[in-house]
């Protein structure tokens, strides 16, 4: 019999890295700001039909779920903004030693929630 041999075994010893994980979460943030989009057509829409259609808009809006939903776009908005910005740079040749590239994404990451909280506690003031 032949010796059982694992599938995958790169998949047993890989540890996600901080250049994965955000890569992958750039591509997650690109398909919720779509969907988030849609939900801002339906807004304008809401607006453009009036004020009992507004209101029911309005009132799913200002819903706990609702407000859920605007906190996650923002952050997916500014998160992938910042990596867009980062990712100009690299394209620029700019930042692209491992060292760097690090340090980068820690600066999208503690941007993406400094200015998201700074939207919200200006939303919410």
């Amino acid at each position: 019999m032949a010796r059982q041999r694992p599938l995958s075994p790169h998949l047993q010893v890989y540890r996600p890295q901080l250049t994965s994980m955000m890569s992958i979460t750039h591509r997650a943030t690109g398909v919720a700001l779509t969907t988030g989009t849609l939900v801002l057509a339906a807004w304008l829409v809401a607006v453009a039909l009036g004020g009992e259609t507004f209101a029911m808009m309005a009132m799913a809006v200002t819903h706990p779920l609702g407000q859920f939903v605007l906190f996650g776009y923002s952050v997916a908005l500014i998160y992938h903004a910042m990596n867009g910005i980062r990712h100009l740079f690299w394209d620029l040749g700019f930042g692209l030693s491992i060292p760097e590239v690090y340090r980068s994404g820690h600066i999208v990451l503690f941007l993406t929630f400094l200015l998201t909280a700074c939207l919200w506690l200006a939303i919410l003031a």
